[in-house]
């Protein structure tokens, strides 16, 4: 599954000054590495929401970030009766305000839309966001900006929930 958020640096660069980027979502559909964070923000009913003038902020895994977790886990996460516990995941993903890259390295934590607080840690000028690579920041959407990371960000105790159910 693709995730939702970030266009590439070459997408971002391609864009002429004066065209629009379109929301986050249709930033992370045009980009083609997100079909999976794509199908979860769908399942979930988010993305109006992603889709809403914002601003936003958001930390897309890529589809090899998915594809990492434990087999089963995207599949699970997917079923109706764990909505509850998708839209808790993709809000994880997502700040409210547009926190650019120069913002978010003088930052210790970012708090989410779900609530609980996102660790920053820059190191000789890499950005990890909990245990996160960020490997392209500042991918630029009409509605907010997305920071495209290496790793699905887990809210503590997530995948025990998730486990717990049938």
């Amino acid at each position: 599954m693709k995730t939702l958020v970030l266009a590439t640096a070459i997408a971002v660069a391609s864009i002429a000054p004066s065209a629009r980027a379109g929301t986050i979502v249709d930033v992370a559909v045009s980009n083609g590495s997100f079909t999976t964070l794509v199908a979860a923000v769908q399942a979930a009913g988010l993305a109006g929401a992603l889709s809403a003038p914002g601003p936003l902020t958001v930390f897309a895994p890529t589809d090899d970030a998915f594809s990492s977790l434990p087999n089963g886990v995207v599949e699970k996460l997917l079923q109706d009766s764990n909505k509850d516990l998708l839209v808790k995941l993709l809000t994880y993903h997502v700040a409210p305000g547009k926190v650019m890259a120069a913002q978010v390295v003088t930052l210790d934590e970012v708090t989410t839309l779900e609530g609980s607080s996102l660790k920053v840690k820059v190191d000789e000028g890499a950005v990890r966001i909990n245990n996160a690579n960020v490997v392209t920041p500042d991918v630029m959407a009409d509605n907010g900006v997305i920071h495209v990371v290496d790793r699905v960000l887990l809210p503590k105790s997530f995948i025990g929930e998730l486990n717990r159910r049938k």
